[in-house]
Protein backbone atom coordinates (compact mmCIF):
# COMPACT_ATOMS: atom_id res chain seq x y z
CA UNK A 1 0.00 0.00 0.00
CA UNK A 2 1.72 3.48 -0.93
CA UNK A 3 2.24 6.66 1.42
CA UNK A 4 -1.03 8.33 -0.76
CA UNK A 5 -3.59 5.50 0.06
CA UNK A 6 -2.22 5.67 4.22
CA UNK A 7 -3.22 9.58 4.02
CA UNK A 8 -6.59 8.98 2.63
CA UNK A 9 -7.66 5.92 4.19
CA UNK A 10 -7.92 7.50 7.91
CA UNK A 11 -9.73 10.80 6.25
CA UNK A 12 -12.36 8.34 4.88
CA UNK A 13 -12.97 6.20 8.10
CA UNK A 14 -13.30 9.36 10.09
CA UNK A 15 -15.95 10.54 7.81
CA UNK A 16 -17.82 7.72 8.18
CA UNK A 17 -17.91 6.99 11.37
CA UNK A 18 -19.08 10.43 12.37
CA UNK A 19 -21.75 9.87 9.87
CA UNK A 20 -22.58 6.94 12.13
CA UNK A 21 -22.57 7.86 15.24
CA UNK A 22 -25.90 9.18 17.05
CA UNK A 23 -25.49 12.71 18.44
CA UNK A 24 -25.49 13.41 21.94
CA UNK A 25 -28.01 16.25 22.63
CA UNK A 26 -26.39 19.57 24.05
CA UNK A 27 -27.90 21.94 25.82
CA UNK A 28 -28.55 25.28 23.93
CA UNK A 29 -26.95 28.63 25.14
CA UNK A 30 -28.35 31.77 26.10
CA UNK A 31 -27.92 34.22 23.75
CA UNK A 32 -25.05 37.12 24.03
CA UNK A 33 -26.47 40.18 24.40
CA UNK A 34 -25.74 42.56 21.74
CA UNK A 35 -23.24 45.42 22.74
CA UNK A 36 -24.65 48.73 23.51
CA UNK A 37 -24.38 51.31 20.82
CA UNK A 38 -22.15 53.85 21.36
CA UNK A 39 -23.39 57.27 21.79
CA UNK A 40 -23.10 59.48 18.05
CA UNK A 41 -24.09 62.78 17.55
CA UNK A 42 -26.10 63.51 14.64
CA UNK A 43 -24.79 65.75 11.70
CA UNK A 44 -28.46 66.32 10.84
CA UNK A 45 -28.75 70.14 12.03
CA UNK A 46 -25.17 70.76 10.75
CA UNK A 47 -24.82 72.71 7.65
CA UNK A 48 -22.89 71.15 4.71
CA UNK A 49 -19.46 72.98 4.72
CA UNK A 50 -17.01 73.41 1.71
CA UNK A 51 -13.65 75.05 0.86
CA UNK A 52 -12.50 76.50 -2.59
CA UNK A 53 -8.85 77.43 -2.75
CA UNK A 54 -7.90 79.86 -5.70
CA UNK A 55 -3.83 80.60 -6.26
CA UNK A 56 -2.89 82.31 -9.17
CA UNK A 57 0.54 82.92 -10.57
CA UNK A 58 1.20 85.75 -13.11
CA UNK A 59 4.14 86.08 -15.27
CA UNK A 60 5.01 89.40 -17.79
CA UNK A 61 4.69 92.79 -17.37
CA UNK A 62 1.11 95.04 -16.56
CA UNK A 63 1.61 98.76 -14.92
CA UNK A 64 -2.49 98.98 -15.17
CA UNK A 65 -3.27 95.72 -13.35
CA UNK A 66 -0.48 95.31 -11.30
CA UNK A 67 -0.79 91.37 -10.14
CA UNK A 68 1.39 90.17 -8.08
CA UNK A 69 3.85 87.17 -9.10
CA UNK A 70 1.93 84.72 -6.56
CA UNK A 71 -0.99 84.60 -4.20
CA UNK A 72 -3.45 82.45 -3.07
CA UNK A 73 -6.11 84.98 -4.91
CA UNK A 74 -9.54 83.85 -2.80
CA UNK A 75 -10.77 81.04 -0.43
CA UNK A 76 -14.15 80.58 -0.04
CA UNK A 77 -16.04 78.94 2.50
CA UNK A 78 -19.53 78.19 2.11
CA UNK A 79 -22.26 77.03 4.59
CA UNK A 80 -25.44 75.83 2.83
CA UNK A 81 -28.48 74.20 4.74
CA UNK A 82 -32.09 73.91 5.10
CA UNK A 83 -33.78 76.01 7.47
CA UNK A 84 -37.09 74.40 7.53
CA UNK A 85 -39.36 73.01 4.97
CA UNK A 86 -40.40 76.75 3.92
CA UNK A 87 -36.67 77.96 3.44
CA UNK A 88 -32.81 77.46 3.23
CA UNK A 89 -29.83 79.61 3.61
CA UNK A 90 -26.46 80.20 1.63
CA UNK A 91 -23.96 81.64 3.34
CA UNK A 92 -20.11 82.08 1.29
CA UNK A 93 -17.59 83.90 2.82
CA UNK A 94 -14.08 84.80 1.02
CA UNK A 95 -10.87 85.31 2.38
CA UNK A 96 -7.97 87.41 0.63
CA UNK A 97 -5.32 89.74 1.08
CA UNK A 98 -7.49 92.80 1.80
CA UNK A 99 -9.60 90.45 4.61
CA UNK A 100 -12.76 89.04 5.38
CA UNK A 101 -15.71 89.57 3.57
CA UNK A 102 -18.87 88.11 3.43
CA UNK A 103 -19.37 87.38 -0.46
CA UNK A 104 -23.15 86.37 -0.28
CA UNK A 105 -25.24 85.37 2.36
CA UNK A 106 -28.94 84.82 2.02
CA UNK A 107 -32.19 83.39 2.83
CA UNK A 108 -34.39 81.63 0.06
CA UNK A 109 -38.00 80.97 0.49
CA UNK A 110 -38.41 78.29 -1.18
CA UNK A 111 -42.50 77.02 -1.11
CA UNK A 112 -44.42 79.89 -1.77
CA UNK A 113 -47.47 79.45 -4.15
CA UNK A 114 -47.48 81.08 -8.03
CA UNK A 115 -44.02 79.84 -8.88
CA UNK A 116 -42.29 82.42 -7.32
CA UNK A 117 -39.16 82.47 -5.22
CA UNK A 118 -37.36 85.20 -2.86
CA UNK A 119 -34.33 85.69 -1.56
CA UNK A 120 -33.60 87.91 1.25
CA UNK A 121 -29.97 89.06 2.29
CA UNK A 122 -26.46 89.43 0.53
CA UNK A 123 -25.98 88.54 -3.71
CA UNK A 124 -24.80 88.71 -6.67
CA UNK A 125 -27.22 90.64 -9.01
CA UNK A 126 -28.62 89.06 -11.75
CA UNK A 127 -27.08 91.29 -14.38
CA UNK A 128 -25.80 89.49 -17.46
CA UNK A 129 -24.48 86.02 -16.93
CA UNK A 130 -21.29 86.04 -15.76
CA UNK A 131 -22.10 88.53 -12.71
CA UNK A 132 -24.29 86.30 -11.02
CA UNK A 133 -21.34 83.39 -10.92
CA UNK A 134 -18.46 83.27 -8.22
CA UNK A 135 -14.98 83.70 -9.58
CA UNK A 136 -14.18 80.04 -9.33
CA UNK A 137 -16.97 79.16 -11.48
CA UNK A 138 -15.28 81.75 -14.22
CA UNK A 139 -13.95 79.83 -17.69
CA UNK A 140 -11.00 81.98 -17.25
CA UNK A 141 -8.78 82.83 -14.00
CA UNK A 142 -9.49 86.82 -15.21
CA UNK A 143 -13.07 89.14 -15.36
CA UNK A 144 -13.44 90.32 -18.77
CA UNK A 145 -13.09 94.30 -19.56
CA UNK A 146 -16.83 95.31 -18.95
CA UNK A 147 -17.29 93.59 -15.60
CA UNK A 148 -13.98 95.78 -14.90
CA UNK A 149 -14.56 98.91 -16.49
CA UNK A 150 -18.75 99.25 -16.06
CA UNK A 151 -19.43 97.63 -13.07
CA UNK A 152 -17.24 98.39 -10.70
CA UNK A 153 -14.49 95.99 -10.75
CA UNK A 154 -13.39 92.64 -10.86
CA UNK A 155 -15.97 91.07 -8.58
CA UNK A 156 -18.75 93.03 -10.30
CA UNK A 157 -22.25 94.06 -8.60
CA UNK A 158 -23.62 92.49 -5.79
CA UNK A 159 -25.48 93.91 -2.73
CA UNK A 160 -27.78 93.48 0.05
CA UNK A 161 -31.50 93.25 -0.33
CA UNK A 162 -34.51 91.36 -1.49
CA UNK A 163 -34.93 89.43 -4.77
CA UNK A 164 -37.97 88.12 -6.17
CA UNK A 165 -38.27 85.64 -9.17
CA UNK A 166 -41.05 84.00 -11.29
CA UNK A 167 -41.16 81.35 -13.49
CA UNK A 168 -42.69 82.14 -16.56
CA UNK A 169 -44.60 78.95 -18.99
CA UNK A 170 -44.02 79.73 -22.27
CA UNK A 171 -44.42 75.50 -23.58
CA UNK A 172 -40.95 74.01 -24.36
CA UNK A 173 -39.32 77.00 -23.10
CA UNK A 174 -38.13 77.99 -19.46
CA UNK A 175 -38.73 81.21 -18.88
CA UNK A 176 -37.66 83.27 -15.65
CA UNK A 177 -38.68 87.19 -14.42
CA UNK A 178 -36.36 88.90 -11.73
CA UNK A 179 -36.63 91.87 -9.70
CA UNK A 180 -34.32 92.98 -7.67
CA UNK A 181 -34.29 95.89 -5.03
CA UNK A 182 -31.13 96.90 -2.76
CA UNK A 183 -29.42 99.60 -0.81
CA UNK A 184 -27.38 101.95 -3.39
CA UNK A 185 -24.53 100.67 -2.37
CA UNK A 186 -21.82 98.99 -4.41
CA UNK A 187 -18.14 99.76 -4.73
CA UNK A 188 -17.28 101.59 -7.55
CA UNK A 189 -20.37 101.33 -9.09
CA UNK A 190 -23.13 103.15 -6.76
CA UNK A 191 -22.80 105.49 -3.39
CA UNK A 192 -25.76 105.83 -1.35
CA UNK A 193 -26.02 109.14 0.44
CA UNK A 194 -29.26 108.90 2.43
CA UNK A 195 -31.40 105.56 3.14
CA UNK A 196 -33.62 106.06 0.50
CA UNK A 197 -30.86 105.41 -2.05
CA UNK A 198 -32.03 102.18 -3.68
CA UNK A 199 -30.77 100.62 -6.80
CA UNK A 200 -32.93 98.41 -8.71
CA UNK A 201 -32.19 95.53 -11.13
CA UNK A 202 -34.45 93.73 -13.33
CA UNK A 203 -33.58 90.45 -15.44
CA UNK A 204 -35.62 88.08 -18.17
CA UNK A 205 -34.09 84.73 -19.01
CA UNK A 206 -35.15 82.15 -21.80
CA UNK A 207 -33.56 78.73 -21.84
CA UNK A 208 -34.37 76.82 -24.72
CA UNK A 209 -33.23 73.10 -25.49
CA UNK A 210 -33.05 73.61 -29.27
CA UNK A 211 -32.25 69.78 -29.89
CA UNK A 212 -31.31 66.30 -27.60
CA UNK A 213 -27.40 67.90 -27.87
CA UNK A 214 -28.18 71.64 -28.22
CA UNK A 215 -29.55 74.36 -25.74
CA UNK A 216 -29.59 77.97 -26.01
CA UNK A 217 -30.13 80.58 -23.06
CA UNK A 218 -30.90 84.48 -23.36
CA UNK A 219 -31.07 87.20 -20.82
CA UNK A 220 -32.09 91.00 -20.94
CA UNK A 221 -31.38 93.13 -17.89
CA UNK A 222 -31.68 96.58 -17.12
CA UNK A 223 -30.94 98.23 -13.45
CA UNK A 224 -30.15 101.63 -12.14
CA UNK A 225 -29.03 103.27 -8.72
CA UNK A 226 -26.99 106.26 -7.25
CA UNK A 227 -23.77 107.33 -8.17
CA UNK A 228 -23.11 109.83 -5.42
CA UNK A 229 -21.44 112.37 -7.69
CA UNK A 230 -24.03 114.65 -7.96
CA UNK A 231 -27.67 115.36 -6.02
CA UNK A 232 -29.63 112.27 -7.72
CA UNK A 233 -27.22 111.53 -10.00
CA UNK A 234 -27.34 107.93 -10.90
CA UNK A 235 -25.71 105.40 -13.51
CA UNK A 236 -27.81 103.20 -15.63
CA UNK A 237 -27.24 99.97 -16.70
CA UNK A 238 -28.02 97.43 -19.29
CA UNK A 239 -26.97 93.92 -20.37
CA UNK A 240 -27.07 91.42 -23.27
CA UNK A 241 -26.06 88.15 -22.61
CA UNK A 242 -26.15 84.88 -24.79
CA UNK A 243 -25.08 81.29 -24.47
CA UNK A 244 -25.28 78.43 -26.77
CA UNK A 245 -24.15 75.02 -25.66
CA UNK A 246 -23.47 71.96 -27.60
CA UNK A 247 -22.83 67.99 -26.38
CA UNK A 248 -23.50 65.14 -28.64
CA UNK A 249 -24.69 62.91 -25.38
CA UNK A 250 -24.36 59.49 -27.13
CA UNK A 251 -21.58 59.89 -29.04
CA UNK A 252 -19.19 62.77 -27.58
CA UNK A 253 -19.45 62.08 -23.65
CA UNK A 254 -16.29 64.18 -23.94
CA UNK A 255 -16.94 66.25 -26.11
CA UNK A 256 -18.98 70.08 -26.41
CA UNK A 257 -18.77 73.24 -27.20
CA UNK A 258 -19.85 76.29 -25.27
CA UNK A 259 -20.10 79.53 -26.98
CA UNK A 260 -20.64 83.02 -24.73
CA UNK A 261 -21.14 86.86 -25.08
CA UNK A 262 -22.22 89.49 -23.12
CA UNK A 263 -22.91 93.17 -24.52
CA UNK A 264 -22.87 96.09 -21.25
CA UNK A 265 -24.35 99.62 -22.00
CA UNK A 266 -23.68 102.15 -19.21
CA UNK A 267 -25.18 106.00 -18.70
CA UNK A 268 -23.50 107.76 -15.85
CA UNK A 269 -25.00 111.37 -14.84
CA UNK A 270 -21.62 113.36 -13.77
CA UNK A 271 -19.97 117.27 -13.68
CA UNK A 272 -20.58 118.03 -17.74
CA UNK A 273 -23.51 115.90 -18.69
CA UNK A 274 -24.27 112.33 -18.91
CA UNK A 275 -21.09 109.62 -20.26
CA UNK A 276 -22.40 106.93 -22.00
CA UNK A 277 -20.19 103.92 -22.16
CA UNK A 278 -20.36 100.15 -23.67
CA UNK A 279 -18.45 97.22 -23.55
CA UNK A 280 -18.34 93.34 -24.95
CA UNK A 281 -16.64 89.93 -24.54
CA UNK A 282 -17.12 87.02 -26.65
CA UNK A 283 -15.30 83.87 -25.89
CA UNK A 284 -15.24 79.87 -27.14
CA UNK A 285 -14.73 76.69 -24.84
CA UNK A 286 -14.21 73.31 -26.44
CA UNK A 287 -13.97 69.87 -24.59
CA UNK A 288 -11.48 67.75 -26.81
CA UNK A 289 -10.37 65.43 -24.17
CA UNK A 290 -11.86 63.89 -21.00
CA UNK A 291 -10.23 66.06 -18.50
CA UNK A 292 -9.30 68.52 -21.11
CA UNK A 293 -10.83 72.02 -21.83
CA UNK A 294 -8.99 75.11 -24.84
CA UNK A 295 -10.76 78.36 -24.86
CA UNK A 296 -10.79 82.28 -26.84
CA UNK A 297 -12.12 84.91 -25.54
CA UNK A 298 -11.88 88.52 -27.13
CA UNK A 299 -12.84 91.92 -25.03
CA UNK A 300 -13.85 95.82 -25.68
CA UNK A 301 -14.93 98.06 -22.95
CA UNK A 302 -14.83 102.31 -22.48
CA UNK A 303 -14.21 103.44 -19.25
CA UNK A 304 -17.71 104.34 -17.20
CA UNK A 305 -16.51 107.50 -16.49
CA UNK A 306 -14.93 108.50 -19.46
CA UNK A 307 -16.21 106.86 -22.30
CA UNK A 308 -13.02 107.73 -24.79
CA UNK A 309 -10.86 105.57 -23.19
CA UNK A 310 -10.87 101.83 -24.45
CA UNK A 311 -9.49 98.82 -23.61
CA UNK A 312 -9.44 96.05 -25.36
CA UNK A 313 -7.77 92.36 -24.92
CA UNK A 314 -7.37 88.65 -26.46
CA UNK A 315 -7.07 85.74 -24.53
CA UNK A 316 -6.51 82.19 -24.53
CA UNK A 317 -6.77 79.28 -22.07
CA UNK A 318 -5.95 75.47 -21.15
CA UNK A 319 -7.66 73.96 -18.67
CA UNK A 320 -6.89 70.50 -17.39
CA UNK A 321 -9.36 68.67 -14.91
CA UNK A 322 -8.19 65.37 -12.80
CA UNK A 323 -11.57 65.57 -11.21
CA UNK A 324 -14.34 67.38 -10.26
CA UNK A 325 -12.77 68.99 -7.52
CA UNK A 326 -9.85 70.26 -8.73
CA UNK A 327 -8.68 72.14 -11.45
CA UNK A 328 -5.13 73.48 -13.57
CA UNK A 329 -5.51 76.46 -15.64
CA UNK A 330 -3.35 78.71 -17.88
CA UNK A 331 -3.91 81.83 -20.00
CA UNK A 332 -2.10 83.81 -22.89
CA UNK A 333 -3.40 87.38 -22.20
CA UNK A 334 -2.83 90.25 -24.44
CA UNK A 335 -4.21 93.81 -23.16
CA UNK A 336 -4.28 97.29 -24.91
CA UNK A 337 -5.14 99.61 -22.17
CA UNK A 338 -6.19 103.17 -23.61
CA UNK A 339 -5.05 102.22 -26.96
CA UNK A 340 -1.98 102.59 -26.73
CA UNK A 341 -0.11 100.81 -23.53
CA UNK A 342 0.28 97.08 -24.35
CA UNK A 343 0.26 94.20 -21.57
CA UNK A 344 1.05 90.49 -22.52
CA UNK A 345 0.87 88.64 -19.81
CA UNK A 346 0.62 84.51 -18.80
CA UNK A 347 -1.88 83.69 -15.78
CA UNK A 348 -1.12 80.31 -13.92
CA UNK A 349 -4.53 79.43 -11.54
CA UNK A 350 -5.20 76.05 -9.49
CA UNK A 351 -7.98 75.51 -7.90
CA UNK A 352 -9.48 73.07 -5.50
CA UNK A 353 -12.33 72.16 -3.49
CA UNK A 354 -12.93 70.24 -0.24
CA UNK A 355 -16.74 69.28 1.40
CA UNK A 356 -20.17 69.34 -0.17
CA UNK A 357 -20.03 72.85 -2.53
CA UNK A 358 -23.52 73.18 -3.89
CA UNK A 359 -24.23 73.41 -7.47
CA UNK A 360 -23.84 76.78 -9.24
CA UNK A 361 -26.89 78.69 -11.61
CA UNK A 362 -26.64 77.25 -14.29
Amino acid sequence: MDFVHLLVIPILVGTVATAQEAPVPQPTPAPTPAPAAPAQTSNYFNPSISVIGNFLAVGGTNEIENLPSASLRESELGFQAIVDPYARADFFISFSEEGANVEEGYLTFTSLPWDLLIKVGRMRTAFGKINTLHVHVWPWPDAPLPIVNLLGGEEGWSGDGVLVAKLIPLGDTFSEATLQVFRGESEGLFTAAKRSDLAFNGHYRVFRDLSDSTNLDLGLSYGFGPNGTLPDATTRLSALDATFRWKRLRTGLYRQVVLRGEFFRSSRDQAGGTESATGWFAGADYQFARRWWVGVRGEAAEHADDAAILDTGLAATLTFLPSEFSQLRSELRRRRYAGSYKANEILFQVQFAIGAHGAHPF
